[in-house]
């Protein structure tokens, strides 16, 4: 079970522990207002991105924490070897490692050098490519931020459905009680969605993100000092100083040498 999966849970769990506690379940739940918090933050979002973006979000959870990266050092390791073997042979013998890569972005920068292309642009091809991977994880991560902030905003608007339907009952002191009760339940709906689900997936998706896009960069700088002939001490020592600088780490898999495919939070 995943981190952000064990995290929503106990959240969740503690939150309806302290409602059983305090008083009864029943009073929590209401169907209008969660068809009214649920569906209004569902809608809007949906209005609010390309259908492109929408139908990406389950398999982004789906994906939020299945996917595996790379060991950081595993990556420098490997480039390293690559790095040995293109000075003793020629950068045309690593075509055979080519094959054998699992990782799509490092095995098209590979190929790219192999094939004589200009460092240049090697560089440009790669960094566009990681700009659109970019792109595409900061709209995953927008969508859910965008949900975080309207949900407490259809929260509301169910509060006040729900007023307005309790003053127009006024004659009846009785139903004030009840009628306010369920009136203040959306608000709770929307903070809950926003607070425990929401935002904190976002914030998943954005560490996800630089873990991934770092490597990249790792993997950027080792191609290109590969073809360029560099010594391949000074590459290891030139990309051990990213994990150096990396705000977090990068770990999520590994065993040493082993690659896995990274497929982006998408």
């Amino acid at each position: 079970m995943n981190s952000s999966t064990v995290g929503i849970m106990v959240g969740f769990v503690l939150v309806f522990y302290a409602i059983f506690s305090g008083g009864d379940l029943r009073s929590f739940l209401d169907f209008d207002s969660f068809l009214i918090t649920v569906g209004g933050t569902l809608g809007a979002t949906i209005a609010a991105y390309p259908w492109e973006t929408i139908k990406n979000v389950p398999k982004v959870l789906r994906n939020l924490d299945a996917k595996k990266l790379a060991e950081p050092r595993a990556i420098i390791a490997l480039l390293v070897g690559y790095a040995e073997k293109a000075r003793r042979e020629g950068l045309l013998a690593l075509e055979d490692d080519v094959e054998e890569m699992d990782e799509p972005f490092l095995q098209k920068g590979i190929q790219l050098i192999v094939d004589g292309t200009d460092p240049e642009l090697v560089r440009s091809i790669l960094e566009t490519e990681l700009s659109f991977i970019e792109d595409r994880h900061s709209a995953n991560a927008a969508v859910f931020d965008t949900m975080a902030a309207l949900a407490p905003g259809f929260g509301m608007l169910g509060t006040l459905i729900g007023l307005i339907q309790m003053l127009q009952s006024l004659d009846d002191p009785s139903n004030i009680g009840s009628g306010m009760a369920v009136a203040l339940v959306t608000t709770f709906y929307g903070s809950l969605i926003s607070n425990l689900f929401c935002t904190p997936i976002a914030n998943k998706l954005r560490t996800n993100s630089r873990a991934e896009i770092l490597l990249k960069e790792v993997m950027i700088e080792g191609i290109l000092s590969i073809q360029a002939g560099e010594n391949p001490r000074i590459v290891e020592e030139k990309l051990k100083a990213f994990l150096a600088t990396s705000p977090s780490p990068l770990v999520t898999s590994s065993a040493a040498g082993e690659v896995y495919t990274v497929s982006g939070n998408e």
